[in-house]
């Protein structure tokens, strides 16, 4: 019985087609996970740039940067879910086609390292494009500074906080996914995402992808600021280390757990679904 009164799907439809959508996308032959989670990293990272944008205006209150910096943001996961592409943190969902047993822990697996790396790809590969062009200097060099800022930041902060700030973010940005399933329309997607990831963006949690984008620009960066940045030794290879690790677990815990597992026990256990697909086969 339909017990919402609106035209978009109800949360246990949301649920079906989740993980009907996880099954499939377990099941992307490389020949497509690869490019399509190289587009989700640059998509991101555009997002990131944006964000910065704003966040380097010293004109702006603390409120007012952060909310229009998430604002913003949310252009990442806009192109991700419109535009179409594999992003790691969103793919965190298909942990609900696994509980049911529609796809094995292989795929799963494959599906999460092989888009990660992707991912990492288009991010880093952003972050180059980026300092070549020049665009660090706008703003008098302002935007560069708030690079360099944000990472440092990124690559000091303790293990613990790391951990869950990136648990946090995921929840919101998997709610987010989830709820643009929900939409019949893209503008029905665009209000679902916007929100979620603006709070996370306002709230400072962590998002790898994005971190991913961030912190190799300004390993490009930080030796151009002229401003004493705090912490800004701590920015490099091992830094980045540092900050994806704990960030990575608490995604998955994050958008894995509490979301995907959380909703499958609610919607699709017991739901009476197709027999399981063999988790050796790989992609097709």
């Amino acid at each position: 019985m339909e017990i919402y009164g609106f035209d978009a799907f109800s949360p246990a439809e949301i649920a079906e087609r989740v993980e009907k959508v996880g099954v499939a996308k377990a099941r992307l032959p490389l020949r497509q996970m690869v490019p399509l989670g190289v587009l989700a990293g640059a998509f991101i990272g555009l997002g990131a740039l944006y964000f910065v944008l704003v966040m380097s205006d010293p004109t702006l209150g603390f409120a007012a940067s952060r909310v229009l910096g998430g604002l913003v943001f949310s252009l990442g996961l806009l192109l991700v879910v419109v535009a179409g592409a594999e992003l790691f943190t969103g793919n965190n969902l298909l942990a609900m086609a696994w509980a049911d047993g529609r796809i094995g822990t292989g795929l799963l697996l494959k599906n999460w390292l092989v888009v990660c790396l992707a991912n990492f790809v288009g991010a880093a590969g952003l972050a180059v494009m980026v300092w070549l062009a020049g665009h660090p200097a706008l703003n008098q060099g302002l935007v560069a500074e708030q690079v360099v800022r944000l990472a440092a930041a990124k690559c000091s902060a303790p293990l613990a906080t790391l951990f869950w700030r990136g648990a946090l973010c995921n929840v919101l940005v998997c709610l987010a996914v989830w709820m643009a399933m929900a939409g019949r329309s893209v503008t029905d997607k665009m209000v679902a995402v916007v929100f979620p990831i603006s709070a996370f963006v306002a709230a400072g949690f962590e998002h790898s992808i994005a971190n991913m984008y961030l912190i190799p620009l300004a390993m490009l960066l930080k030796d151009g600021v002229g401003t004493a940045i705090p912490f800004a030794d701590a920015i490099g290879w091992g830094g980045l280390l540092r900050n994806l690790l704990p960030v990575i677990a608490g995604n998955l815990l994050g958008g894995s757990v509490l979301v995907a597992l959380v909703y499958y026990l609610i919607y699709r256990r017991g739901a009476g679904v197709t027999a399981p697909v063999p988790a050796d086969r790989g992609s097709e």
